[in-house]
């Protein structure tokens, strides 16, 4: 059996969630707008879907689980489908530059007269 975790959509985050329209590939979510919750052992994802069906734990719509290879999948009126947590640009990528900042220029504080 393999261990999924449960990440629960806030409160504030899901009416946002609900009434979006359905996009096609990969959902990109932000972990601000998640809890974690319970961690769960099932076959698959979809079996720990129909375990939780009908209980006060149910998934709802805009739930994540997070598989163990560390993949999410986010649950929508369709089934589960692929997700991926919200990465911030680079400061160099936000203004079109192909050159991204390396990482120890992210973090230098650069002082300047």
């Amino acid at each position: 059996m393999a261990s999924f975790k449960i990440h629960r959509l806030k409160d504030s985050a899901s009416a946002q969630f609900r009434w979006a329209p359905h996009t096609a590939g990969p959902a990109t979510v932000k972990q601000r707008d998640y809890e974690a919750g319970a961690e769960r052992e099932a076959l698959n994802a979809y079996a720990l879907f129909n375990e939780l069906r009908g209980t006060t734990d149910a998934l709802r719509v805009g739930d994540l689980l997070e598989l163990p290879d560390a993949t999410l999948r986010i649950f929508k009126y369709v089934g589960l489908e692929e997700a991926a947590w919200f990465v911030a640009p680079l400061r160099g990528e936000l203004n079109g530059n192909p050159n991204p900042v390396s990482e120890a220029e992210a973090g230098a504080v650069i002082l300047s007269a």
